[in-house]
């Protein structure tokens, strides 16, 4: 089910309108502060647009509401986009009172940093982009005129805090965010989708139903798991512990920390320092918190010999990794500095290779489907001849094996030509949710460097020493991000078998205390999780209280249900079941839990 490549945003009308409506809104932002506002820059990006200003003051959201009706009187003005290239010395000429443009022109001109801060490999031209009175330092694209922007499919959402080119050493400006569309409809759509995940956000759920936190005292980026969102948690990590063992998969478990030269011989200090925390001095040694588990596992199977009758050997560990990642970009669960990986590296001999990698895609997404997602999306990474280990003819087979898998699977799939890591091909396997979101979880990686840099070997059939191939996989990616992604998936709302309570039994009176508490022991006994409401509320409220909490079960007892030995059942859906005797209440719960539900 190959799609083709994946189709380039910069390339689609949307980023164009968006592209250009940025400029309309720089333009705005300019008048409203003549001679005063400083630009920076103001690129698409996905499902919107946004620009960076120097102010004289702090925009209010008053300023948005001017700023935006000026935008449609300058679109509905008709306005050509005009490109024209010119020097770097006459662009300086008409960028003289705007610092932030004179310094991107200089890193243009010397080479190796294009407009927005990012490296490239050529020097590109210089140009600029005019409308009505506003010009602009700018590659496009752009629309023809501002004609072709829907003035009633704008919108600016918020300001926010940027520091410029990203470095918190650098002044801090003003971001406006904003969108555009071809339509109203779209429009429309898209901001209902802003609300509703606004209302699903992870951060705010994670609060409100007691889930986890993050201290200011422990430290940004690193999560503390309150009972009840380690209790889902933990749900989530025995089912996968569970499937891993049936799937034949071997838990390792290794340290924290480890030795400079293992993550030299790694190739992570080449590679990857800068997001690796400082080393600690030990015995005048020094020693690095790990970013990744896979060193370990290389070690532990080269720790004794190994003959091609061991193969396959998977080996799986839901290790704790760190990684230095810059306060700015921290964002709840989904960006954290301290995470675990439900890791595994599969250990093969070259003719497994093809049926390893449809086990691990077939399991992956097996794992996922249990936890109710169903609409996939996977990306096919290709080498990039100029940074590629190892040659052409070794990424064929690996690549082929990845996309044959993928067409057996059927899910849609695209090809990133040349986005392959330089050290082989992989498999991203991302899922939307609920609101059509998508999810970057899942990842199958061949590997041709580790191998190498850490001598692995099998003794094969002929009795001779032979490299196996290693496949890294991590299937929710992180524990911390795939909890972010449940989470505002089911909006807190957590089918039953994950639920961190799925019963709360509410008694009317002090009187009904008893037969409540013995109800709950009941369903304990069935293993369901069962809290006991005894506070003096009014019963409404306790009912209301627990449907705020997203439980799915709320059994009332009073006189009635204690003479029948039964329960009201209500759900948190505010719907009313009735009464019902205990007995088929814990059957409904039960089947329930099995159809995962």
């Amino acid at each position: 089910m190959a799609i083709g490549k994946k189709e380039r945003y910069e390339e689609s009308e949307l980023y164009h309108i968006r592209h250009s409506t940025a400029h309309v809104m720089a333009q705005a932002v300019m008048e409203m502060f003549p001679g005063e506002a400083k630009i920076a820059i103001g690129p698409p990006i996905e499902d919107g647009f946004y620009y960076d200003f120097d102010l004289p003051r702090p925009l209010i959201p008053e300023d948005l509401e001017m700023i935006e009706h000026r935008m449609r009187e300058i679109i509905s003005g008709d306005h050509h986009f005009e490109r024209r290239e010119l020097s770097g010395n006459e662009a300086r000429t008409i960028f003289a009172d705007q610092p932030y443009k004179i310094e991107l022109i200089d890193g243009l001109e010397q080479g190796g940093m294009d407009e927005y801060g990012e490296s490239i490999e050529e020097m590109p031209e210089i140009s600029i982009y005019t409308h009505d009175t506003f010009t602009d330092l700018c590659r496009g694209p752009h629309v023809e005129h501002t004609g072709q922007i829907n003035t009633d499919a704008i919108k600016l959402l918020n300001v926010a805090g940027a520091y410029w080119r990203g470095d918190e050493k650098r002044p801090m400006l003003q971001r406006i965010y904003g969108t555009a569309w071809k339509t109203v409809d779209e429009l429309e759509q898209y901001l209902w989708r802003l609300e509703e995940a606004r209302k699903r956000d992870h951060r705010r759920l994670g609060k409100e139903l007691d889930l986890f936190s993050i201290s200011e005292a422990v430290g940004p980026g690193l999560i503390l798991w309150h009972p009840k969102g380690g209790m889902v948690r933990k749900i989530v990590e025995d089912y996968c512990r569970e499937q891993h063992l049936e799937g034949g998969y071997e838990f390792v478990y290794s340290p924290h920390i480890g030795k400079l030269s293992l993550w030299e011989k790694s190739g992570h200090l080449d590679w990857y320092q800068e997001g690796m925390f400082a080393p600690l001095d030990i015995e005048g040694q020094q020693y690095y918190i790990k970013p990744m588990n896979c060193p370990f596992h290389m070690e532990i199977f080269k720790s004794r010999t190994r003959s091609y009758r061991d193969l396959p050997i998977r080996y799986a560990e839901w290790g704790t990794v760190y990684r230095y990642e810059r306060s700015g970009v921290l964002h709840g669960l989904l960006r954290v500095r301290g995470f675990t990986q439900d890791d595994a590296h599969l250990f093969c001999r070259p003719d497994q290779m093809p049926e390893e990698i449809d086990r691990v895609l077939e399991f992956s997404l097996h794992i996922l489907r249990a936890f109710g997602f169903e609409d996939f999306q996977a990306y096919l990474s290709t080498r990039n001849p100029e940074k590629a280990i190892g040659a052409a003819d070794e990424w064929n087979a690996p690549t082929e094996a990845l996309r044959m898998s993928l067409e057996r699977s059927e899910i849609p799939y695209k090809v990133d030509e040349g986005e392959a890591t330089f050290y082989g091909p992989k498999i991203d396997l991302k899922l939307r949710d609920v609101l059509n979101r998508e999810w970057q979880l899942t990842t199958i990686q061949f590997d041709f460097t580790l191998p190498e840099r850490f001598d692995l070997s099998y003794v094969g059939r002929d009795g001779q020493e032979h490299r196996p191939y290693v496949i890294h996989r991590a299937l929710v990616g992180s524990m911390e991000r795939f909890m972010g992604v449940l989470i505002e998936h089911y909006a807190g709302a957590f089918p039953v078998w994950l639920a961190p309570v799925q019963v709360v039994l509410i008694p009317i009176a002090d009187r009904h205390v008893e037969y409540a508490n013995s109800v709950a022991e009941r369903l304990r006994e069935s293993d369901l999780r069962v809290e006991v409401d005894i506070r003096s509320e009014r019963m409404n409220a306790k009912i209301r209280d627990a449907q705020l909490q997203k439980v799915p079960y709320m059994l009332v007892v009073g006189d009635r249900e204690v003479k029948a030995n039964a329960v009201a059942v209500r759900l948190r859906s505010e719907e009313d079941l009735g009464d019902m005797p205990v007995e088929k209440f814990l059957e409904r719960t039960q089947a329930d839990i099995e159809a995962r539900c």
